[in-house]
């Protein structure tokens, strides 16, 4: 079957019916009117996987995808006009431009932990740059991933657009059918296998991995709004999320009063009893439910929250972890799920110091009033985004880029970025068979006249670029 619709995805790029920009504006209407019509099927299919309460759903799935849309229709027209670039002495009466073409037929894997957005933001810039795809949402979010298989051939173009229903253990074989670029979000384990079975055929991939993302908080700041930013951003989806702060690093002088402030966002956020709150999730499997709640029992000590329902794969939110060393578990491992672990750190040197030892993290997150502090941390440390005094916003804005570096991924995406990613950059240069009283100079025999000539020409310019300049 994928094999079936790779090819008729082919044959219809080939066409070029992609190419033309009133389709893919057409597209990404239809992709938005999808949202909008079905709206509550999208509100109840994650609330039959995550149990993902209904303003989560939209806020941070429906209304970030249509954003991404409407942002790609409203830019769609300067993003298409060839870039021109500086000319230089040897080509001063020609065109030199960059223009951007569609790669061909991509594949999208999204990941379970936020199923709608993963799939939808890379394939709206699959779109806008005029490509073919094939999406494959995860398994794991199994109502999701048939709701969009069942939508997405009622608004999309048949033959250019395909939902697939695999399994985690079928990409690299998918993979191996050959595309023309292969976006990924998941885990470093399934990222390494499908980066692995794209090399094999020389495709080009972006990943964007899970990985352990610190937060510092500093002496010096606002410890309550420090706390409920953090609490929000850990704690929402269950814990489910690939841009969340993994673990605290906190000043020694405030361990207490931000630990004290964050079981009081607790009670705020999710009442006496979370498991009865309309406001928290659940787990997506069991297999991650018994995971989360080993990493959970053999690290620190819990300061809040720890209570297990295994039934309804529930752990009860948040989770807060104090006394966590650098050895435990659950700082070894990516733990997608509803703990945080607050360890307490001297200075602000040792926060750095113990962020740089380990592999560079998907978002790096700093609470302080000091921009002296903050600035430190995000010119000293390296990771796929930064974000001061608040957290996962700068992974949900268009105009920002995301993605991740070493470990934690390569390439990026929203807005422009995402046209560039599933475009390539042809470079043209349009000359004219006039004016070869210059050039030829090039041309053999080889004279030392000619090459004085030439060498003068280049010196012309304080720019020159070198020899290309008069070639």
């Amino acid at each position: 079957e994928c094999k079936d619709l790779i090819q008729r995805a082919r044959t219809a790029f080939q066409t070029g019916r992609t190419l033309a920009e009133s389709f893919r504006l057409a597209q990404l209407e239809a992709l938005v009117q999808m949202l909008e019509e079905h709206q509550c099927d999208f509100v109840d299919a994650l609330g039959r996987d995550l149990h993902k309460p209904r303003f989560e759903t939209i806020m941070s799935e429906l209304i970030l995808v249509k954003n991404e849309a409407l942002y790609a229709t409203d830019n769609l027209r300067k993003w298409m006009q060839p870039q021109r670039v500086e000319r230089n002495l040897a080509t001063s009466l020609d065109e030199c431009l960059v223009a951007s073409e569609p790669l061909g037929l991509v594949l999208i894997v999204g990941s379970w932990c936020s199923p709608v957005q993963l799939c939808l933001v890379p394939l709206v810039g699959a779109v806008a740059a005029g490509n073919c795809a094939i999406i494959s949402p995860s398994e794991c979010s199994a109502h999701t991933a048939e709701l969009l298989h069942r939508l997405i051939p009622f608004y999309l173009d048949n033959e250019c657009f395909h939902v697939i229903l695999a399994g985690t253990n079928d990409l690299p074989e998918i993979v191996d059918l050959k595309f023309d670029h292969v976006f990924f979000t998941g885990s470093r384990e399934e990222g390494r296998r499908v980066a692995q079975a794209a090399a094999r055929t020389i495709t080009p991939v972006t990943l964007v991995l899970g990985s352990k993302n610190p937060c510092y908080v500093d002496r010096d700041c606002e410890v309550s709004v420090a706390a409920q930013r953090i609490a929000w951003a850990r704690f929402h989806n269950a814990g489910q999320s690939l841009v969340a702060p993994d673990y605290v690093l906190c000043h020694a002088d405030v361990e207490a009063r931000l630990v004290q402030a964050l079981k009081c966002c607790v009670m705020q956020f999710y009442g006496s009893d979370p498991a009865e709150s309309r406001s928290y999730g659940r787990l997506v499997n069991l297999e991650l439910f018994n995971r989360t709640k080993d990493l959970l029992w053999r690290s620190g000590k819990v300061a809040a929250g720890g209570q297990v329902i295994e039934a309804e794969k529930y752990i009860e939110a948040p989770t807060i972890l104090t006394g966590v060393t650098e050895t435990d578990p659950i700082m070894q491992k990516d733990a997608l799920g509803p703990v945080l672990p607050v360890m307490a750190v001297n200075s602000l040197d040792a926060a750095i110091a113990f962020i740089n030892k380990h592999e560079k993290p998907l978002c790096v997150y700093a609470y302080s009033s000091n921009s002296k502090v903050v600035s430190r941390l995000m010119n000293e440390t390296s990771s796929g985004s930064f974000c001061s005094n608040d957290s996962i916003l700068q992974s949900l804005m268009v105009a920002l880029p995301f993605g991740g570096v070493g470990a934690s991924g390569m390439g990026s995406f929203h807005g422009r970025r995402s046209f560039d990613t599933f475009s390539h950059g042809k470079s043209c240069l349009l000359r004219s068979t006039r004016f070869e009283c210059l050039t030829y100079l090039r041309y053999p025999p080889y004279e030392d006249r000619n090459l004085s000539l030439m060498t003068w020409a280049s010196a012309l310019s304080h720019k020159s670029q070198g020899w290309c300049h008069i070639l």
